[in-house]
């Protein structure tokens, strides 16, 4: 199947709270097709520039194109690796920006082989990068009852959880899961009801996918890391689809972590009396007229911050 064109997701709103200065250094660390990154060149002068970076092939093969803008370079990494790919590639230059647009792409649902997708047959792989890592399907045909349960409620917050852990259990015993609609068919047929517009399987997919690439153990990494490089004043924006990310992001842009707090009376830490970060504003959700040109944007949350001095 042809892949539909990429459309980015709350472009207008992103730039507008990167602040895109035209002798700014900025990093995209999600590149995908490069919709973002095209909009942040075209902002750019002559002593700007831009870093883009993705750990998938697909998104190395699109910033093709770009190669030959002075202004622009491409790593293959992810973007959790941002710190080392800054230093390595920029030296001790702080940036003035940076983005993340979190999710997959339309070409990465759109492509078959992929297997993100659960409305195409397909193999059952879901790796960002198909060269490294472990498969959905590997996971899900090795993995524990209670494992593939505990991903599939906390990944994708599906209330049938364990329902869907025991008929993959069960289904594995007779063959391998190894096809996308199989897996589809699979969960459509444990699910005894669905929310109205949803596709049954549409949660347990996102959970796997969130998985296999350890999405929020990478969203983590560079939450607690990317302050380090951000020059006072910078900012930084994060476009995300599901409410975990968004709330890794929104505590993390407020100051806050993961971490626990000592108790009432006992003096905070000096990294919490002065968080690295501030928020900016509110969180940017899309209009009506942009959820209807692209229904995948729907769930899309943009959150902003500035480096403290």
């Amino acid at each position: 199947m042809e892949s539909s064109p990429h459309v980015p997701v709350l472009l207008d709103a992103a730039l507008q709270a990167l602040a895109i200065r035209a002798d700014g250094w900025y990093v995209d660390g999600t590149f995908g097709r490069g919709g973002h990154a095209r909009a942040i060149l075209a902002r750019l002068g002559e002593s700007g520039r831009l870093l883009a970076m993705d750990r998938d092939p697909a998104a190395r093969e699109a910033a093709a194109g770009l190669s030959s803008d002075p202004r622009f370079t491409f790593r293959s990494a992810r973007f959790a690796q941002m710190n080392d790919v800054v230093r390595e590639h920029w030296g001790g230059r702080l940036i003035d920006g940076g983005l993340l647009d979190l999710g997959v792409s339309s070409p990465q649902l759109d492509q078959a082989e992929r297997g993100f997708s659960f409305r195409q047959d397909g193999p059952l792989d879901m790796r960002m990068d198909p060269q490294s890592g472990f498969s959905a399907s590997e996971w899900l045909n090795e993995a524990d009852e209670q494992d593939i349960a505990h991903v599939i409620y906390v990944c994708g917050e599906e209330r049938f959880s364990r329902r869907i852990a025991r008929a993959v259990v069960e289904a594995r015993r007779s063959a391998p899961i190894t096809r996308t609609l199989q897996l589809a068919e699979l969960v459509r047929r444990a699910v005894p009801r669905s929310e109205p517009g949803r596709h049954p399987a549409t949660r347990t997919f996102q959970a796997l996918r969130i998985h296999v690439n350890d999405e929020l153990g990478e969203l983590r990494n560079w939450l607690q890391t990317i302050p380090e490089i951000v020059a006072p004043g910078g900012r930084l924006a994060v476009i995300s689809f599901h409410s975990l990310e968004d709330r890794l992001v929104k505590r993390a842009f407020q100051g806050r972590s993961d971490k626990p707090r000592p108790p009432r009376g006992l003096p905070l830490p000096p990294a919490v009396e002065h968080p690295p970060l501030r928020l900016l504003g509110k969180p940017v959700r899309p209009g009506d007229a942009e959820c209807r040109a692209n229904p995948r944007a729907r769930s899309a949350v943009l959150r902003v911050a500035e480096r403290n001095p």
